[in-house]
């Protein structure tokens, strides 16, 4: 069976513009929520968000593609191209046919779609731009990417809420396995820190209102908890076959083993009761890995910072693991970044594999008041350097979509 690695990691996030930016502040539990700068939120009962700081797309593409692309197309560019040289992955005419890129999102263009919906009915249908598809809909991370590097391989885009950066690497790492390339280019990227986006999540009252303290406002786990963070940014993974990484010498952080895929069947935002879809797609990613439950040593969780979902996904990992649940470490990496949506999976198991690589566990922040119902070991406020071997990534989504990678360390 083809053995599927990491060998690249691009990133831009609410913790910085790059992977090695990222990982850092994440490993020292710095905050990347702050009120929103990009607009004025102050008739919004949300003010804050984790936006990305000091980014300019001119800087990855010319400015006529700049001018044309959402700025969710700019992140998911810019990490590419960070994933890409980390990997030392070179594209030529002789492999591009072998080389394929899956990068997903779950809004795609909306701050595109926002402006020019404003546009069109201030000055009419003939000032919206001839590139308004095309710099709006969310197979262009995925189509630009291929157009920039040449890469011929299987390309589309994956769609499925916040589990999308989870469903993106599976894809990848399925057409590896049934050598249908050699190479992947995968993730997810988001930009949803636009008034119609802040609006449409705060009208359900999903987000956090603690207003006055961005940096604890996303919580996971702990019992002052009210609600999430928007986030944005992007995170692409380099996976590709082993023996093809060894050949080229390329850098190897982690091994992806399987991924569990399942449907809650139940609500179109609410976790099913007791986590039992996410419990299924945990079991079921142990299952096509070949290990037992026991194996685990770590979990990134989805942790979104919302009250019904930490407690769901607390009883998801009970049923899972049973009496190992109190033995592994589990970490929101949320609790830092504010909740990505479509890019929340791949940030998410990008740092999972930095994991596995460092032997580091990140933290999960602003753990001050134990909730009763969330009584496991949620590497409370400071990372902890302890051996891991293998680890779980959870991404969960509206419409009950689950999903949870099973990742390796490099022996």
């Amino acid at each position: 069976m083809r053995r599927v690695v990491v060998t690249g990691i691009g990133m831009v996030s609410p913790l910085g513009l790059t992977t090695k930016e990222s990982w850092g502040n994440c490993l020292q539990g710095r905050s990347g929520i702050d009120r929103i700068t990009r607009f004025d939120p102050e008739a919004y009962p949300t003010r804050i968000a984790g936006e990305v700081k000091g980014f300019d797309g001119r800087k990855y593409m010319d400015g006529k593609d700049a001018g044309r692309y959402d700025i969710v197309f700019h992140y998911s560019w810019a990490a590419t191209q960070e994933a890409v040289q980390e990997s030392k992955l070179e594209i030529t005419p002789g492999n591009a046919e072998r080389v394929g890129i899956i990068i997903g999102s779950g809004i795609g263009g909306l701050k595109n779609i926002f402006d020019t919906s404003l546009l069109i009915s201030a000055e009419g249908p003939r000032r919206v731009s001839p590139f308004f598809v095309a710099g709006s809909i969310i197979n262009t991370c995925s189509g630009y990417a291929a157009i920039q590097l040449g890469a011929k391989g299987p390309n589309y885009s994956v769609v499925s809420a916040c589990a999308t950066g989870n469903h993106a690497i599976a894809d990848g790492f399925h057409s590896i396995r049934r050598d249908e390339a050699d190479v992947m280019i995968v993730g997810g990227s988001e930009a949803p820190i636009t008034p119609l986006g802040l609006a449409g999540f705060s009208t359900p009252r999903a987000l956090s209102r603690r207003n006055d303290e961005p940096t604890k406002a996303s919580r996971p786990f702990d019992k002052g908890r009210d609600g999430f963070v928007l986030g944005e940014g992007a995170a692409v993974l380099i996976i590709e076959e082993y023996e093809h990484a060894r050949r080229r010498g390329a850098p190897l952080i982690a091994e992806i083993l399987s991924c569990g895929m399942s449907a809650d069947a139940f609500h179109i935002t609410a976790p099913s009761e007791k986590g039992e879809g996410a419990a299924r797609a945990m079991n079921l990613a142990l299952r096509w890995a070949g290990i037992k439950p026991e194996d685990i040593d770590y979990i990134n969780a989805h942790g979104t910072s919302t009250p019904i979902g930490d407690v769901a996904e607390t009883d998801a990992i009970k049923t899972t693991f049973d009496s190992h649940a109190r033995k592994l470490a589990v970490s929101s990496t949320k609790s830092m970044t504010g909740h990505l949506l479509g890019a929340a999976a791949a940030i998410e198991a990008a740092f999972t594999a930095l994991a596995l690589k460092d032997q580091m566990m990140p933290p999960t922040i602003n753990q001050e008041f134990p909730d009763p119902e969330c009584d496991l070991d949620y590497v409370p406020n400071t990372a902890q350097k302890r051996p891991i071997r293998y680890a779980l990534s959870n991404g969960f989504g509206f419409g009950g979509t689950n999903s949870s990678l099973c990742l390796k360390r490099i022996d």
